[in-house]
């Protein structure tokens, strides 16, 4: 028997018009209340075999002997019968698409045990004194009650049960002709109106209850769905993010290389007899590679603020000389426009990173002059409680209020769709924008268009500031007349520029591919100072080769760094090597200063790290590096 529940029964059409008549619920949920059912009636089996067999030894006599004990017998197999078809529906689970026709099946089961209990009544009344019928009417009506919580989970399974039970119960009563007996058949009737009213309530309940179950389930997946699709999202986000900064990384450094060979040539030819056509050649030649290199270095203050590799450095510093640096540097670009700059006074000071803030307020001041045709620029600052708002005013082409969030994204730029390469690569908004958040500092916008905008960024106010005198001490310059420089770089074209610059210059030069070949040239001829690349030959670096050539010649060696790499990983492992570092493409002037100056700091004793140029350039700040590549 165990067998034929398990193979799978085919859906017939009349079992899904008798489920639509009597109203059962979608089959999911059905599922749900048959197993509560048949969850109960396994529990209840027990007891109710053996209050089966203690009737039929209270109730048992002459008369009733035969009907009694057979009575009895059957009660006991239909109990056990739904007890096997229970417990295989919860150990199985209820197959798809079987729910309504085993709804049909408890219905017929229930029915005929329903049935059987009412029969008691018809085997007993007449054959037992009033005390035994009133256990029987007790017993019957009890096994009735027990089913409103057994089977209300499933409402038509009830009614299957109980309509029979009490039915033949009431009838026997009319049957009897005696008043008392016809009075407790009508209260029959009225018990059962009361059962059905119960168990109506509670199968709405159950039901109700599933059902918020499954719509929670429901929710449930629905958020874990999103969920999983806004992380696949992010992901995407990240890794084409990822991408871009690779991709803007490796073109960055395969840009540099050339373009810092070509600054070296011009250098070299620069100092070369010239007639006036030539240097006019040279003159513009030099404005090209400049404005190659200020296009580089924005893209490598974008990287290095993605990469994290910024360190503030902070402290109380006047506003007036950054007002005036930045006017200096900007005002004949505004005339050149035939648009005014101003700048007022202040004598305000404030808590902030001064080389962080100048780069922050030169993004503004260009982008302010770059979008204005007319009018002017004024660059203020005021006072607003603890706070000073240093303000850029223009009037531009101003910005509508649906554009002043992306404005300060990469690469976005208004009123540029041909991409005009003398409106910039649409980074200097991303870069303050990143730099403020960096120093925790506010930096707000408001424009109308085609009346101009105001930038803000708020910086802390320092009360009572007091500055030392601006004592200004002379640099010794004793050149680099015979200084023996060994250069690692394995370009051929930069390393040929260099050797002749350096030379040109007056240095003993000595040029190496490899570090084996770098560590021969040094023990041949000690140099004193090393020039090295980043990336070498054999996947290699330069932090290895100077690390190896100092473990050689000692730790107080003094060297340079070269790079043109950009990527977030390799800014911060340049960052925390502490040795002074130039990203190409390289101006000969800035890499003459910064020769003369790593050298003199050996000679001074004072030593790498109390550098002022190479702290900043440790610490990775970007104002450093803008200096060095406009």
């Amino acid at each position: 028997m165990q067998k034929q529940f398990s193979r799978p029964v085919p859906q017939v059409c009349w079992i899904k018009w008798v489920a639509k008549i009597l109203r059962l619920a979608e089959e999911k949920i059905l599922v749900e209340q048959l197993r509560l059912v048949m969850f109960n009636i396994r529990s209840t089996v027990l007891p109710v075999v053996l209050v089966s067999m203690l009737i039929m030894w209270t109730l048992f006599n002459g008369k009733n002997a035969l009907p009694l004990g057979f009575w009895c017998l059957i009660v006991i197999l239909s109990h056990l019968n739904l007890y096997r078809y229970a417990r295989h529906f919860l150990n199985s689970g209820i197959p798809s698409g079987q729910a309504f026709k085993i709804v049909l099946v408890l219905m017929l089961m229930l029915g005929i045990d329903g049935a059987l209990w009412g029969s008691l009544a018809w085997i007993t009344l007449d054959t037992n004194t009033l005390a035994g019928s009133i256990l029987v009417v007790a017993s019957i009506a009890a096994m009735a009650g027990g089913a409103v919580s057994s089977l209300s989970p499933v409402f038509t399974v009830f009614i299957a049960y109980v309509i029979p039970e009490l039915t033949a119960l009431a009838s026997k009563m009319w049957s009897m002709g005696d008043p008392a007996f016809n009075a407790l058949g009508v209260a029959g009737l009225l018990y059962v109106a009361a059962l059905l009213g119960q168990t109506l309530n509670g199968y709405r309940a159950t039901r109700a209850s599933i059902e918020l179950r499954f719509d929670n389930a429901a929710l449930v997946n629905e958020l874990r769905l999103e969920t999983m699709g806004a992380e696949k999202a992010r992901q995407e986000a990240e890794q084409a993010n990822t991408a871009k900064s690779k991709f803007l990384a490796a073109a960055s450094h395969d840009l540099r290389q050339p373009i810092h060979a070509l600054g070296l040539f011009l250098g070299v030819l620069a100092n070369s007899e010239l007639n006036i056509t030539q240097r006019d050649v040279v003159t513009n030649a030099n404005a090209a590679v400049e404005a190659s290199t200020e296009m580089l270095s924005t893209l490598l203050d974008f990287s290095r603020i993605e990469a994290g590799a910024i360190i503030p450095v902070v402290k109380v510093f006047p506003i007036q000389p950054l007002l005036n640096k930045i006017e200096r540097e900007f005002e004949s670009q505004a005339d050149a426009k035939g648009i005014t700059y101003r700048s007022r006074e202040s004598d305000l000071a404030v808590y902030s990173d001064p080389v962080l803030v100048e780069l922050i307020l030169r993004n503004l001041v260009s982008n302010a002059i770059r979008y204005t045709e007319y009018g002017g620029i004024l660059v203020s600052c005021r006072k607003r409680g603890d706070h000073v708002n240093l303000e850029v005013w223009d009037t531009g082409i101003g910005i509508a209020p649906e554009h002043h969030q992306m404005i300060f994204k990469e690469f976005h730029q208004l009123g540029n769709p041909e991409r005009d390469q003398r409106k910039g690569l649409g980074l200097g908004l991303a870069i303050a924008d990143g730099l403020a958040r960096t120093l925790d500092h506010k930096l707000t916008l408001a424009s109308i268009p085609q009346r101009g905008s105001v930038f803000r960024i708020s910086l802390p106010l320092v009360i009572n500031a007091v500055f030392p005198a601006n004592n200004t001490t002379m640099v010794r310059t004793s050149g680099l007349k015979n200084i023996r420089v060994l250069l690692v770089e394995d370009n051929e074209r930069v390393s040929s520029a260099m050797v002749n610059l350096l030379r040109d210059w007056g240095c003993i030069c000595d040029a190496a591919e490899y570090i084996e070949e770098a560590v021969c040239l040094a023990q041949s001829h000690a140099p004193n100072l090393i020039i090295c690349d980043y990336r070498l030959r054999d996947q290699r670096t330069g932090l290895q080769a100077i690390a190896t050539l100092r473990e050689l010649l000692g730790n107080t060696l003094p060297a340079l760094l070269i790079t043109g790499d950009t990527a977030p990983e390799r800014l911060r492992e340049e960052q925390s090597s502490g040795i002074p570092l130039l990203h190409k493409p390289v101006a000969p002037n800035l890499l003459y200063q910064k020769m003369v100056a790593v050298l003199e700091d050996r000679n001074s004793g004072e030593g790498e790290s109390n550098s002022d140029a190479a702290s900043v350039e440790a610490t990775g700040s970007l104002g450093s590096d803008f200096c060095m590549t406009t």
